[in-house]
């Protein structure tokens, strides 16, 4: 007698082999069975004509608050994510003093666009050291695994306070100590450790992050406390503007700690062909034996536009200016008077918002969002585009655009990854075997950026559903986000299902797979905003062994735990066909 069994289902497994028809048993949180076997389970679940896959295991996200007060990570665990790794970019909240909770708070609102009333209200702050901060999230059920890692901004602010955050130059004695809390934090359990090193990133003050411009030997300092802990990741994110001494640089981590290392690549429009040099040299470094993969993401890092968000065209008008700070209804209600549509309209943006005044002139990547999102957008159907065909302002069709649903549309705009109009660089950066599935966020960007639902698009947009260009094989695209992410951060225990391993599994009615419309949910502390996205599709989520979510509603079983560094790989039994 199992506990769990799933019958029929055409079965995906994540090793990239051909997808067959067969059962899965489970016994308590394990693959116990699968193929064709004896016996019943106390529970049965019938998976005729439906796809089962291992869940999927998500490395990049920024759930570091909402895990110390939330027992669900959602959305991700709403959208077949069953592990989920945070911790990334350098931002998170330990170690910490106490003097310096504002300063984390400020960097994380900043960084990730993740409201401070609310981290002010949810974070508890039971911990100083990293292992405090491991414990309190253990301390507290979740729907599904998650790891942390150790970040490079917190690590700094602790050893040198406020010269930390003002990015002075560590001394040596400081560097010694920051090697020492690293390999503490990864005995302890940290799956890795991360840093930024982007002009992009900033705190809530507009200040630089503190690990902007740290030093090569505080970074081999940090490989060392890697080194000597034996374990953990590097997760790495840069402008890679000066490419010799940067790339330079992440090859000697490697080598100095003996760990893998992952960088974030993106397109970006002011550097159309980095990542294509960028390519070449992460390829060469594979040749050369570093263990180095690129974080790509599946589509266009996209900002949703819309007057319930943190972006839209218009925030640096004087006019909007003067009502931003009204309910959505009044907002609505007021700009849609004539007077003010005309006066804002024909008014010159302030020069104190230059993100979203470079946001504002790019009329060729705005793009209405009808009863889905279209994340390959055709340039023909940007708002530029129809202005130009019909002769209108563009800020009239933006402007009418924000005010559709009583002012709770999007208008979505590929900031990255979308220089030419389509996604054939993008699947050149998914195709290479150095690369990754990642940068999802999930938990972040909460008033811009809803691309946590990065893989449930891949199966549906890549497998399915794509018409401008080649589609991408489905076993293999499963592979990608579930044992080859669980693998390059040393989670060998999950990402496949074979017997012995973790029974993490999604069945999914691939046929009915759809991603709903990104949506503002008021319902992070203080009530404060988060951008949502639902599925349909999903029939169930397992996490070790439990049904989470059924048919899109959660159960009340709560199995997630706090991942404590990396895990072996089971001994596996053949499967059996």
């Amino acid at each position: 007698m199992y506990d769990l069994v799933l019958r029929g289902g055409t079965i995906i497994d994540g090793s990239g082999g051909a997808p067959y028809i067969g059962d899965i048993a489970i016994v308590g949180d394990h693959i116990a069975a699968i193929g064709a076997f004896a016996g019943s389970g106390s529970r049965e679940l019938d998976a005729h004509g439906l796809m089962v896959t291992p869940g999927w295991v998500d490395i990049h996200t920024h759930y570091d608050g909402q895990i110390t007060w939330g027992s669900r990570v959602t959305p991700s665990s709403t959208l077949g994510a069953t592990t989920v790794v945070v911790g990334n970019c350098g931002v998170g909240f330990a170690p910490v003093r106490a003097q310096d909770h504002d300063t984390l708070i400020r960097l994380m609102e900043g960084v990730e666009d993740i409201p401070g009333a609310a981290l002010h209200e949810g974070l508890s702050w039971n911990w100083e050291s990293f292992a405090d901060y491991m414990a309190a999230i253990d301390e507290l059920p979740h729907d599904i695994d998650v790891a942390v890692q150790v970040p490079h901004g917190a690590l700094r602010v602790y050893v040198m306070g406020d010269r930390g955050a003002n990015r002075d130059p560590a001394t040596a004695q400081e560097n010694a100590q920051m090697r020492a809390l690293t390999a503490d934090a990864i005995r302890a359990g940290a799956l890795g450790f991360s840093t930024t090193r982007t002009m992009v990133h900033r705190t809530a003050d507009g200040d630089l992050t503190p690990t902007v411009g740290a030093a090569r030997a505080e970074m081999e300092a940090i490989a060392q406390g890697l080194g000597d802990a034996g374990a953990g990741v590097f997760q790495w994110v840069s402008d890679f503007r000066d490419m010799d001494e940067e790339f330079s640089l992440i090859r000697d981590l490697t080598r100095i700690s003996g760990r893998p290392l992952s960088f974030t690549m993106v397109q970006a429009d002011v550097v159309p062909n980095q990542w294509r040099e960028l390519t070449k040299r992460l390829d060469q470094a594979v040749i050369d034996g570093f263990p180095i993969k690129a974080q790509v993401a599946g589509r266009p890092v996209g900002l949703m536009l819309g007057l319930q968000g943190s972006v839209h065209p218009f925030i640096s008008r004087p006019s909007y200016q003067a009502i931003a700070h009204l309910p959505l209804a009044e907002k609505v209600a007021a700009l849609r008077d004539p007077e003010l549509r005309q006066t804002l309209i024909a008014e010159v943006p302030l020069p104190d918002h230059p993100f979203v005044n470079s946001v504002a002139g790019a009329y060729h990547k705005m793009f209405p969002i009808g009863d889905r999102v279209e994340y390959e957008p055709n340039p023909d159907d940007s708002l530029g585009a129809i202005a130009a065909r019909t002769g209108v302002n563009p800020d009239e069709l933006v402007y009418d655009a924000l005010l559709e649903d009583e002012g709770r549309a999007f208008v979505f705009f590929p900031m990255h990854n979308y220089t030419d109009g389509d996604l054939e660089n993008v699947r050149q950066m998914i195709a290479n075997p150095n690369t990754l599935a990642g940068l999802s966020d999930g938990g972040a960007h909460v008033g811009a950026i809803c691309d946590v639902s990065l893989p449930t698009f891949m199966l549906t947009h890549w497998c399915r559903d794509r018409t401008r260009g080649p589609l991408l094989e489905l076993a293999e695209t499963v592979k990608q986000q579930t044992l080859d992410t669980a693998l390059a951060v040393g989670l060998g225990d999950r990402g496949l299902l074979v017997i012995g391993y973790l029974a993490d599994i999604n069945v999914i009615d691939f046929k009915r797979l759809e991603l709903g419309k990104p949506y503002m949910a008021f319902d992070l502390p203080t009530g404060a905003r988060r951008l949502m996205q639902g599925a349909e599709g999903y029939v169930a989520t397992i996490k070790s062994g439990q049904v989470i979510y059924a048919d899109g509603q959660p159960t009340e079983a709560l199995p997630g735990k706090l991942v404590r560094g990396s895990q072996s790989v089971p001994i596996q039994s053949t499967v059996a066909a």
